[in-house]
């Protein structure tokens, strides 16, 4: 299944093939999902400031509701993987989707901290799984040699729930309060699972491979591949280096930078409206070049720019985001192609699964890298991050150690592909 994968999403002829309208449709209802998911894990960090004194909470506190979510996603993804492959991913995704809706909701009418901290477990729970289940539907619905478009677009929805979503969110809880966010994002998210309910054909194909009788028996067929924990180990390798810049990304661009705090939500629009377009761009490149190309070129742009970035002294406004847009333009660079690599790596019958796994992995990886950088950074007396650079260089380490592995994997597929 990988060979056939990295055979087929090799270099393209200009012919290439095109949505279909019902794809089509898929795509932006599958985008829509991601969307509202991104954006009720993002949205919590900056109401913080309003959050606390509402409660009142500690910062303590506060910051056990936000991992909260993470953690709760992680685990779900493990318990609910030997399942994934045991219904049609319609259903699954409506039963997850609504249970996410109805946590979102929870929030909005939280009036304390510990309602609040059982809604982000509750929304955790069934919202950290409905990433998998999209990105296994995707590889059901489109051809490899259309994955890298449909990965760029899903990506996108990150983009875009950065550039619309955190302003329209910030901007109701100034008008309103905190809990208006919350309850706008559960009306909207609705209106996705209905489409989704009424217009998405069933997705039941593997439904006709499965032979393992039980839950468990069927998680462990899955993760004794030996190809799976391959991947299992790059995502978490490309996880864990982003994950430890991020957290400290507005502190080191406001004291070591010298970027204004009203300057800074600039540097983030620009950065998250040129990843709107760069996202997409990137998938039709994988779909015409091949994945492992762009990965390669996405990743040696990312070590250069990080590089660059983590040691970047006192400079303009304009230097800051022309770096911040290329850094991540090779970001993105890396994580469609693997998107489009990863989806064809398991069976169909085990795909449901293989990616409920990687997508706990994801948010494991994620909360255990914020949680060693912060051990490695220190805040000076003046709010100045210190030894910021060896955070980027663990992300440059685990950029080259993904890519040995990726070509270790490609080398390993076929001797037809090793040259």
């Amino acid at each position: 299944m990988f060979v056939r994968c990295l055979a087929d999403t090799g270099a393209m002829p200009d012919s290439r093939p095109a949505f279909t309208p019902y794809q089509r449709f898929a795509t932006a209802v599958l985008t829509l999902l991601q969307f509202a998911v991104i954006l009720d894990f993002m949205i919590m960090s900056p109401l913080g400031a309003m959050i606390m004194p509402a409660m009142p909470m500690t910062a303590q506190q506060f910051g056990l509701v936000v991992s909260a979510y993470a953690f709760s996603a992680g685990a779900s993804g493990i318990l609910t993987a030997g399942f994934a492959d045991r219904f049609d991913r319609k259903k699954l995704l409506l039963f997850f989707y609504s249970g996410f809706l109805l946590g979102t909701l929870w929030c909005g009418l939280a009036t304390s901290f510990h309602s609040l901290l059982a809604a982000r477990i509750v929304t955790g729970l069934f919202g950290g799984v409905i990433g998998s289940i999209v990105m296994a539907i995707a590889a059901d619905l489109f051809e490899p040699a259309l994955r890298g478009r449909v990965m760029g677009l899903l990506q996108g929805g990150f983009a875009a729930s950065q550039v619309l979503g955190l302003p329209f969110g910030l901007y109701l809880a100034n008008h309103w309060d905190w809990h208006a966010p919350f309850i706008a994002l559960a009306v909207f998210g609705a209106v996705g699972g209905l489409l989704i309910a009424w217009q998405m054909k069933p997705v039941d194909a593997h439904l006709k491979l499965q032979n393992d009788r039980g839950a468990f028996a069927h998680l462990w067929h899955t993760v004794a591949v030996k190809r799976h924990l391959h991947a299992f180990l790059i995502t978490a390798l490309l996880t864990t280096g982003g994950f430890m810049i991020m957290p400290f990304a507005s502190a080191f661009s406001v004291h070591n930078v010298g970027i204004d705090l009203e300057h800074l939500p600039i540097v983030y629009l620009v950065t998250g409206i040129s990843t709107m377009f760069v996202a997409p761009t990137v998938g039709r490149l994988t779909d015409r070049f091949g994945p492992l190309p762009v990965f390669f070129t996405g990743s040696a742009i990312t070590i250069a720019m990080v590089a660059l970035y983590t040691r970047l002294g006192p400079s303009s406004l304009t230097t800051l985001i022309v770096i911040n847009v290329v850094m991540f333009a090779g970001i993105f660079s890396r994580m469609v192609p693997w998107q489009a690599i990863v989806a064809g790596i398991p069976a169909p019958a085990q795909r449901g699964a293989f990616t409920a796994i990687n997508a706990a992995l994801q948010q494991l990886a994620g909360g255990l890298a914020a949680l060693v950088s912060g051990h490695i950074v220190q805040v000076g007396a003046d709010g100045r991050i210190e030894h910021f650079p060896w955070v980027g260089n663990v992300l440059i380490v685990t950029t080259l150690a993904s890519g040995a592995l990726l070509w270790l994997l490609r080398r390993n597929a076929t001797p037809a592909l090793a040259h």
